[in-house]
C-alpha cells in the first residue's frame, strides 16, 4: 500500500524537502541533524536509508528519535542518536555528508556562542559536503535590541539574530560556497528566518 505523503515526509521543513528534491540529499548519505528536536526532518531520510545521526540537547526528543529509526526497521544503532550540545560534539572531523541545523542556531546566547556552534557543524562536515541552516535572522524586519547582539521578536522571545552581512563573513571566513542564494522568509509582525546552505570546498 503506498504511503501518503504525510507518511513519507512527516512534518518535513519546506527547504530540507526542496534540498531533497534538488538532489543534494540522497539515499546512502551520512546525514548528521544537530538539534535534531523530535526528528521532525528524518522520517523520509530514515525510510531511505541515509545513515542518519542526530544531536540535540532534549533526551526526550532523542529517545524518539531513537524510536522512530526502529519502528521504520533501519537497522541503525541506538548510540546515533545521542544528547549533547552542538558546541562539543561527539563527532569526529569530518563526519557528514549532510548537515542540518534548522531552527537552533537563533537561540545562541551571544555571538561567541554562535560562532562556536558553527565552528563544530563545520568541523563534522566532510569537503564537499553540505551543510544546512534555517535560522532567525532580521533580514527584512526590525526588532528591539538587547545585551549579547540578541533581539526581541513578536512574540517576546529572546533571539540572537543574524543579518545578510554577517552571514556573508562567515560565508568567506570558511571559504564555503553558498549552495542558494540566502532565502528569507517574514512571518508577518513576528519574525524573520534565513535559509543558509554552504557547501564545503574539496
Amino acid at each position: 500500500m503506498a504511503l501518503t505523503i504525510q507518511e513519507q515526509f512527516g512534518q518535513i521543513d519546506i527547504y530540507v524537502f526542496d534540498q531533497i528534491l534538488r538532489g543534494n540529499i540522497t539515499p546512502g548519505m551520512r546525514v548528521l541533524d544537530a538539534g535534531c528536536g523530535y526528528g521532525r526532518n528524518l522520517v523520509h531520510l530514515l525510510r531511505e536509508r541515509c545513515e542518519v545521526f542526530a544531536l540535540d540537547l532534549d533526551s526526550n526528543g532523542v529517545e524518539h528519535v531513537r524510536q522512530l529509526s526502529a519502528s521504520l526497521g533501519t537497522g541503525l544503532p541506538s548510540d546515533n542518536f545521542q544528547v549533547g550540545r552542538i558546541e562539543r560534539m561527539p563527532f569526529p572531523d569530518a563526519f557528514a555528508d549532510v548537515v542540518i541545523c534548522n531552527s537552533v542556531l537563533h537561540f545562541a546566547r551571544d555571538e561567541e556562542h554562535f560562532s562556536s556552534m558553527l565552528t563544530e557543524l563545520w568541523r563534522v562536515l566532510r569537503p564537499g559536503g553540505m551543510l544546512f541552516c534555517r535560522l532567525g535572522s532580521r533580514i527584512g524586519m526590525e526588532f528591539e535590541r538587547v545585551p549579547g547582539g540578541r533581539f526581541v521578536i513578536g512574540d517576546g522571545s529572546v533571539w540572537f539574530l543574524v543579518d545578510e552581512e554577517m552571514l556573508m563573513e562567515y560565508t568567506e571566513k570558511m571559504n564555503s560556497i553558498l549552495v542558494d542564494p540566502l532565502k528569507t522568509t517574514i512571518v508577518q509582525d513576528y519574525r524573520c528566518m534565513t535559509t543558509w546552505v554552504l557547501r564545503k570546498r574539496l
